[in-house]
């Protein structure tokens, strides 16, 4: 539910507290809530807007589900490979005359077609529901001893931390055939790649930035997301010199030893694939499990009905995804003049699809700020749509389901031992801290 605004954590210099274009950019506002205020004001009077908030570059703030159906469909006409995410112009040029390109990575979610879909095809098998039908009696241990975990805790636990996090991590490592000696490793990596803004992480990073290289501009201590990307390059190249020399039955070995075009893939595309693969594949699906879990506390009638009734297990999956929406925005970029919702967008013009915004439009959800277990229809556009729909949509339904189906029949009572914090950051974000308390069978 959307909360008054809190103060920020002034994201770079010169913020004006009273600029809703600047709070669409606010990690803070999305940590708090309070950008759902925006949101709503915009779905309703202004769903194709015209942003130009302090210290980046203008963009069309899309808000409505309708209206980022149409943009996430029209692959060639709204383009990623120009600008994928939010970031302060000062940081974009850094990269561009540092990288020789507007990304530090060239993942999927970077690319367009053709050698978007040519990449995607390289692992496209693994992730559908047939091959994760093989996975899924590996999956269904992992989630068993992640339950396990929980109920050797003595009633009481920070269920991301000690709990969520690890579960899919541990399922994507299996996948990739990486040690689960290298989990903490992983999981330090992934919270500062999409957390590098958060104080918490930080404070914890050897990382930082005050303002040179990455993060020029910022105003506050940061991530270095350049010395980042190198540290994932080191380690991945190292998987991929391996797996090009013992292959073995694991994704890391599909995509060491990718073709495209009858030509090895590009190290930097290598680098990149699993870079996406690791970070997206566990971080989301662990704040989609966690924030689940928070509605389900916060909805006792809610869990009640899913505990009666664990065929809605499912449906009750969906609307996690749609409430949390790990993922608050992509970047498109117009390849021509073209008009959406009776706005003219021109060629080059940036277009921010805020998914958060469409999974609370009253046009396509009844009372959307409400968690139903139930919901029935529910087509909520967390994954995206088009070519770029999340190449691992199944594996996060799955790991979701199988965890809550362990869970649920052992699960006597559970409440909150504390207020839970959400991630402070405007892409990709979800609970930092979920502290509960519980009985188990």
């Amino acid at each position: 539910m959307a909360t008054a605004f809190a103060d920020p954590v002034m994201p770079f210099p010169g913020f004006d507290r009273a600029s809703e274009d600047n709070i669409l950019v606010n990690p803070q506002a999305t940590a708090d809530g309070s950008v759902h205020n925006v949101y709503n004001r915009l779905r309703d009077e202004d769903p194709v807007h015209w942003c130009e908030p302090t210290g980046y570059r203008p963009f069309w703030a899309i808000t409505r589900h309708a209206d980022i159906t149409t943009v996430s469909k029209a692959n060639s006409r709204f383009i990623n490979s120009k600008r994928t995410y939010l970031a302060p112009a000062e940081a974009e040029k850094w990269t561009l005359d540092t990288v020789g390109d507007t990304h530090l990575f060239r993942s999927l979610v970077d690319l367009d077609d053709p050698l978007h879909m040519k990449l995607r095809r390289l692992t496209h098998d693994w992730f559908l529901p047939a091959n994760l039908r093989k996975l899924e009696p590996m999956i269904s241990a992992v989630a068993k001893d992640h339950v396990d975990r929980m109920a050797a805790m003595g009633g009481e636990c920070d269920f991301v931390n000690e709990v969520a996090l690890f579960y899919p991590l541990r399922v994507i490592m299996r996948i990739l055939g990486i040690p689960e000696s290298d989990e903490p490793m992983m999981l330090r990596m992934t919270q500062e790649l999409f957390g590098a803004q958060d104080p918490d992480v930080v404070a914890r990073s050897k990382l930082i930035t005050t303002g040179a290289g990455m993060q020029a501009g910022s105003g506050n201590p940061q991530v270095d997301l350049f010395q980042l990307a190198q540290e994932y390059f080191a380690y991945f190249g190292a998987i991929t010199a391996d797996r090009r020399a013992n292959p073995r039955d694991d994704l890391s070995t599909i995509i060491a030893n990718g073709m495209v075009d009858g030509a090895p893939i590009g190290d930097r595309e290598a680098m990149s694939y699993y870079v996406i693969t690791a970070t997206a594949g566990h971080d989301t699906t662990s704040s989609t499990a966690s924030g689940g879990l928070e509605q389900l506390i916060r909805n006792p009638e809610q869990l009640a009905k899913l505990k009666a009734d664990p065929s809605l297990i499912p449906s009750a999956v969906e609307e996690m995804i749609r409430w949390v929406t790990p993922v608050k925005h992509f970047m498109r970029t117009a390849s021509e003049d073209t008009e959406l919702n009776g706005k003219m967008i021109r060629a080059g013009d940036g277009l921010g699809i805020f998914y958060w915004s469409g999974n609370r439009d009253e046009r396509a959800f009844a009372d959307p700020f409400s968690f139903k277990v139930d919901r029935s229809p529910n087509a909520q556009t967390a994954f995206g749509n088009g070519v770029h729909m999340c190449l691992g949509l199944h594996l996060a339904r799955l790991e979701i389901r199988l965890l809550f189906a362990e869970l649920l029949p052992r699960l006597e009572s559970i409440a909150l031992a504390g207020e839970p914090k959400n991630s402070i950051a405007n892409f990709v974000s979800g609970l930092k801290t979920l502290p509960i308390k519980y009985k188990m069978r």
